[in-house]
């Protein structure tokens, strides 16, 4: 196929309809009508040989190809408008820049304290709005909506990018005069009353289950190799509240260890460590490929890894 006979407006399209995966609200965003966005995708079948989106109960769907072609054509088109933006330099001491980071509540207690003292110094007009994982999907961050995501993750689509900020163990957080720390096992473990707390991935949650071990995470998947199971008397997704209940009940909190650090200085409560193996959680920072070459947005990142490689020593 020779390049130059094809119209190469079509991968904009095909970026699109991709991403809002219904015809009338691409036709919208690209400022055209919904029969030229209509001929774009019949077009779009024929240069592809492949129906490219399928109408199912649940819309539009992309077909597999489809799927393959999005981070491709989203990287081509990506590094084509660095091509001809004018170059621009990001000065963070004068930035009165406001980004928008979607950060769970283990972030929000371990990452962003030390951001904001680097902020505080090396740009402090720079503004961060802090958003919580069922205020933000997977679209609003494709669309560059949201800069950042910082969270725990099982699966992320493929045309993101991302980087590995840190990897942390869990500790166990209990009142400091809880009978169990004397006699401190498995067995009392699992004799206590627990607090669930977690929030992986994206999108408005739903309730939980202790039925739904998957969901639960990787505590009682941890659990659940070695053919036990933990009582569950509240679940929470704020990690200052779970520690909250563990200093005032005799309630057991099992959080990754960076998030129970900042009870280390508090009397009335004893960290201790798991009476059995947990896997390490794994922290990444993710963002739109619109997003890549942004200088503000590129200066943003290289702090946030700057400090998370502080914070872990």
């Amino acid at each position: 196929m020779n390049i130059s006979k094809i119209d190469l407006n079509l991968l904009v399209y095909l970026d699109v309809l991709l991403r809002e995966r219904n015809v009338t609200r691409a036709a919208e965003e690209l400022g055209i009508s919904q029969p030229a966005m209509s001929n774009s995708l019949r077009r779009l079948r024929d240069l592809f040989d492949d129906p490219v989106l399928v109408r199912t109960s649940d819309g539009m769907t992309p077909t597999e190809r489809a799927l393959e072609l999005q981070p491709l054509v989203r990287n081509v088109l990506a590094a084509a408008e660095l091509a001809v933006l004018p170059k621009t330099v990001f000065d963070p001491s004068e930035s009165e820049r406001i980004f928008r980071i979607m950060a769970s509540d283990y972030t929000e207690a371990t990452l962003l304290p030390k951001l904001l003292e680097r902020l505080s110094v090396e740009a402090p007009s720079v503004r961060l709005d802090i958003m919580t994982p069922s205020d933000v999907s997977f679209h609003d961050v494709e669309r560059g909506k949201v800069d950042l995501v910082i969270n725990r993750f099982d699966t992320l689509p493929q045309s993101f990018h991302q980087i590995h900020l840190w990897d942390d163990s869990f500790s166990c957080v209990l009142r400091a005069d809880n009978p169990i720390i004397q006699d401190w096992n498995l067995e009392t473990y699992l004799a206590a009353k627990h607090v669930w707390v977690s929030k992986t991935g994206m999108g408005v949650g739903v309730g939980m289950s202790s039925d739904d071990v998957q969901r639960l995470g990787w505590v009682d998947e941890a659990l659940t190799k070695i053919g036990v199971n933990r009582t569950i008397t509240l679940f929470t997704r704020h990690y200052q509240a779970a520690l909250l209940l563990a200093e005032h009940n005799d309630l057991v909190v099992t959080i990754p260890s960076l998030a129970a650090s900042s009870m280390h200085e508090n009397p009335h409560v004893a960290i201790l460590k798991p009476p059995f193996d947990i896997p390490r959680m794994r922290l990444k920072m993710v963002w739109s490929p619109l997003l890549q070459h942004d200088p503000g947005h590129r200066w943003m990142r290289q702090l946030i890894k700057s400090v998370s490689e502080e914070i872990t020593g």
